[in-house]
Order: structure tokens, then C-alpha cells, then sequence
């Protein structure tokens, strides 16, 4: 007996070896994986997608937080786009403004770092972590606010727009309180993009109020803050994208026959045009909330967006909010299926999409899951933006061992230029997307259904700036 269990002790050694040779590195590449931005809003203003109401333990914000990174990696997202500066206020640790009212009551610390946990958790899942900030608006139809509020340490910027206040986007204090906030952000965390929505000036209409200046001046100033704004990320960090999604519409006009209430060069002092061909942002995502057959047809103004600029992308604002909406009486969700194949199309070199919101998404409006699970079949990275920074990682040294019903791999960067690792599987021209992990990881166990009958196995680096370095390939 014991001469028997020695000899099955023996095949057992040697059948662990033999499958842990199983795979060995080959001087091969492999394709690129699929490119594209797939983002979603995660707005807290309103608590309208997170936390679900002020007052929740930290314990349960986490959780919901979590639930949503979960269901976005499962739908093939690879964005979260999280306002974590609603109205002059902070979800994350700040010396500069309170804590925000719709985490735990205003000023109220919630017991932990909001952000940070947000980035640490979105990144275990290769998601990407855009910070949203609102720059300007600063109370909200009255609602409290923490004792350090611009709006208490210094009225004199604050101006009355309808039953909200804003700091005065043309005051050169307001916007340096805005830019330190930002950049304090970028500095200490380490978010993905810095993203602003389309509050400068406010909307009709309260879009006349009294600041003395005209539309151009008004104009210029806001030039000079997104100006200042870019070349502060980039000075900082030059990997950090800088987008705007601007109101979808930039003149009445543009393009011909297209017509709206809200002119967001005059009244916004929104002159995104210049910011595209300038190239103080990275990225553009106008909210082109409207149908495609309709009068401020979406086909018509994604058209008209990427051809100003086609050297920077233009991702539309999609607004998965609107299915079966009061805004929108019984849109279908096939009409957001349809403008992402649109976008896809158009794009060419550069597709993307990022929808409003995520409550629209998490609940299934009339089962858009279903159609984006249709378009979304493998993991995508976002498009490269070489501009931002031309490295490329180099090649890792790579192993893979087969254990029970796993596959086991573990990787040496040469460098520390990956931000993320891509593992790829197939053999000739089929190639798949298996996940998406951050830099810092350098071993995953896979089940080994995920990898099938594919001959091999791709790990490759992405850079901040989203370049491709070249994979290490495996082969059974």
C-alpha cells in the first residue's frame, strides 16, 4: 500500500508539471483589443444614482457603490463618470470645501473617504474613474450646506440664479477657488479624468444675470478658466484626461435647420467649439439627448460635432434617462441602441458613448441591458490619447499553469509604464477580450471556461495615455 501511494504521489508530480508546462511564451503578438469609451454618469446631486438618500452608514453607501461598478463590468462598461462635486461641496476629504449634504447631511464626515474607496474599487475592476465637477453652482433652492461653504466664508462671489446660487464664473477669485478644488483632486487621487458638465453660465431663464459683462466677455473669461484648467491637469498629470460635455447644441443653426430654446454660446458663455479645436480638452461628450428623427435630430448634430475637430474625439451624451420618460413619452429603448450604432459608425478611429444616467441603467429602462449586452459583446479599452503622452510599455515575461479548473498566470512588467493589463485569448485572426486589470497586478486566476479551447493567451500593457505596449503571448 505504501509503495502504491508513493506511485500515486509520482504521477500526481509529474502531471502537475507537465500541465504546468502547458503553457510557455512565444515570440508572437496579438491584435489590439477592441477600442472604445463606454462610460455612465453616476450623479449624486438629488441623490439621484447615488447614495440612494443622505443618511445611509457607510457600510451601506459602499455597498450600493459597489453594486454599481459590479453591474457596469457585467454590461462591458469601462467608465464611471461620479460627480463628486455637486454644488461647492466634496465627496472625498478636502481642506477647501465640507462635506457634501447628500452624503451624510451637510458638512457631516460620512467615515470614510467616498473617492478613494471609488477609484480603489473601480480599478480592481478595470473600470476608469472620471471626477466630475460642477464648477460654478454653489446652494441649491436653499438647502444647507456645511459651515465652510464658499457661500459663508464669501458671499460677495455668489450670485442668485433662479433658487439656486452660483459663484460668479467670470470673477477671477471664484474661478481660482475652482481651479485650487480641482487640482487639489488630481494632485491626491488618482482619478482617471477630470470631467465638467455643462453649468458655466445658467440656463434661460436666469441666464441674465447682473454681472456687468457682455456675452463675449463672458465668453472670454470662461476661454481663459477652461484654458488655465487643462494646462494645470497637464502639468500635473499629463495622463489625466480633461473632458466637457457641453449642452448638445452649440448654436441654433448648427448644423442648418436645427433649432433650439437654449443658445449655449450666448447664454451659457459655452464656446465649445473653440475648446475642441483648440485642444484645451481631451474629449468632448455634448449631451445629445434627442431622438434621431427629431427636429434636434441626433444623427444630424453627431454629424456636425465630429466634423469640427477630427483630431480629438467627440462621444455623444446618450440619455438612457429619457426611455418611456415624461421628457420623452414612450421612447423605446431600441432609439439609444440605434444612436450607439450611429456613434459607432460615424466615429471610425475613435467610437464612445457615455449614457444619463446610471439609475436609467441599474433599473433596466424598458430593457436597455438587453441592447447594450447585444453591443457590447467583449471588454473594450478606452481609445489612446497619444497626445496626452507617447510611451509605450514594453514586453512583460509572462507564465500560465493549468490547476483543476483553473488557469493560473503571473507576469513581470519591464517597466512601470502599464496603468492596466489586458488578457487576451484566441489563436489566429479570433482573439477575445477576457477582463481588464489595473497596473499594480501582476497574477489572476482565471476559470479555465473563460479561456476554452483558445491555443493561446495575450497579456498586455496599456499606458496612462492609453498606448499599447507589446503583450506577452502564451501557448498550450
Amino acid at each position: 500500500m505504501r509503495g502504491m501511494k508513493k506511485l500515486l504521489q509520482l504521477i500526481l508530480l509529474l502531471t502537475t508539471i507537465s500541465l504546468a508546462q502547458a503553457w510557455q511564451q512565444v515570440n508572437e503578438n496579438a491584435p489590439e483589443p477592441p477600442r472604445e469609451f463606454r462610460a455612465v454618469w453616476v450623479s449624486t446631486v438629488y441623490n439621484l444614482d447615488w447614495p440612494s438618500r443622505a443618511g445611509l452608514s457607510a457600510a451601506q453607501q459602499k455597498q450600493e457603490l459597489l453594486t454599481i461598478l459590479n453591474k457596469a463590468v457585467q454590461l462591458k462598461l469601462n467608465a464611471i463618470i461620479l460627480q463628486i462635486r455637486p454644488n461647492g461641496d466634496a465627496f472625498y476629504r478636502s481642506n477647501l470645501e465640507p462635506w457634501s449634504a447628500w452624503l451624510s447631511g451637510p458638512g457631516v464626515n460620512p467615515g470614510y473617504d467616498p473617492l478613494a474607496f471609488a477609484i480603489t474599487e473601480a480599478h480592481k475592476r478595470g473600470l476608469e474613474l472620471h471626477a466630475w465637477f460642477n464648477p460654478f453652482r454653489a446652494t441649491i433652492s436653499g438647502r444647507p450646506v456645511g459651515r465652510n461653504h464658499i457661500s459663508n466664508r464669501n458671499p460677495s462671489l455668489l450670485m442668485q440664479a433662479g433658487s439656486t446660487t452660483i459663484l460668479n464664473p467670470s470673477s477671477n477669485t471664484a474661478q481660482q477657488h475652482v481651479l485650487n478644488v480641482i487640482m487639489d483632486v488630481v494632485r491626491r487621487y488618482d482619478i482617471d479624468g477630470v470631467h465638467l458638465d455643462d453649468y458655466f453660465y445658467p440656463y434661460p431663464p436666469h441666464h441674465n444675470v447682473r454681472d456687468g459683462r457682455s456675452p463675449a466677455q463672458r465668453r472670454a473669461a470662461i476661454d481663459a478658466f477652461v484654458q488655465r484648467l487643462y494646462s494645470g491637469v497637464k502639468q500635473v498629470k499629463p495622463w489625466v484626461r480633461v473632458g466637457i460635455s457641453p449642452f448638445g447644441i452649440w448654436q441654433p443653426g448648427h448644423p442648418s435647420g436645427v433649432q433650439a430654446g437654449v443658445n449655449a454660446y450666448e447664454h451659457l458663455a459655452c464656446d465649445a467649439r473653440k475648446w475642441l479645436s483648440r485642444g484645451w480638452v481631451d474629449y468632448l461628450a455634448p449631451q445629445l439627448y434627442w431622438r434621431i428623427d427629431s427636429e434636434q435630430s441626433f444623427t444630424a448634430l453627431m454629424r456636425w460635432w465630429v466634423s469640427i475637430n477630427p483630431r480629438r474625439p467627440v462621444w455623444p451624451g446618450i440619455a438612457s434617462a429619457r426611455i418611456n420618460s415624461r421628457e420623452d413619452p414612450g421612447r423605446p429603448a431600441s432609439e439609444i441602441d440605434a444612436q450607439i450604432d450611429y456613434s459607432r459608425r460615424l466615429a471610425r478611429q475613435s467610437a464612445g458613448q457615455l449614457f444619463w444616467s446610471w439609475r436609467s441603467i441599474g433599473n433596466n429602462a424598458g430593457g436597455i441591458q438587453n441592447y447594450l449586452a447585444r453591443r457590447y459583446t467583449t471588454y473594450a479599452v478606452p481609445p489612446a490619447m497619444p497626445w496626452c503622452g507617447n510611451v509605450r510599455p514594453g514586453r512583460p515575461t509572462a507564465q500560465a499553469q493549468n490547476r483543476g479548473n483553473t488557469i493560473r498566470l503571473a507576469w513581470a512588467p519591464v517597466d512601470t509604464a502599464a496603468r492596466k493589463w489586458v488578457i487576451q485569448a484566441g489563436d489566429g485572426s479570433t482573439w477575445y477580450t477576457v477582463c481588464i486589470l489595473p497596473g499594480g497586478q501582476n497574477r489572476v486566476t482565471l476559470p479555465a471556461n473563460l479561456i476554452g479551447s483558445a491555443s493561446r493567451i495575450a497579456i498586455r500593457p496599456i499606458s496612462a495615455c492609453g498606448n499599447s505596449g507589446t503583450p506577452a503571448v502564451l501557448a498550450r
